[in-house]
């Protein structure tokens, strides 16, 4: 099972990644400026990814395909790894569809 792990940058902003299984990062959060904020972005993440309306696909400027879930006042939530091909992309879409409504928090920030 995935993991939801909380830290802290080093501007003092709390973010968090989405791992699956295998410890890779599919799913980075951005920067919040508390703790609050930042868990209740992990529990709109469990909310969001169940609809894949919400996942935007996109592709970067180099042509690197990549996807942000957005919440449903269309804010990113969160956003991909740059990938090598969309069907990788697709996999990393149902690996977030798949991890993240159970997943734990793991708080590296105590």
């Amino acid at each position: 099972m995935g993991k939801f792990v909380v830290k802290l940058r080093t501007n003092g902003d709390y973010q968090f990644d989405l791992k699956a299984t295998n410890g890779q990062v599919i799913l980075t959060s951005q920067g919040y400026k508390s703790k609050a904020t930042c868990l209740n972005g992990i529990e709109s993440v469990k909310k969001n990814c169940l609809v894949d309306a919400r996942f935007e696909r996109k592709t970067a400027k180099d042509g690197s395909p990549y996807f942000n879930l957005k919440a449903t006042n269309g804010q990113v939530i969160g956003s991909s790894e740059m990938y090598s091909s969309v069907a990788n992309m697709e996999n990393g879409i149902a690996s977030v569809v798949k991890n993240a409504p159970e997943a734990p928090i793991e708080d590296t920030t105590e």
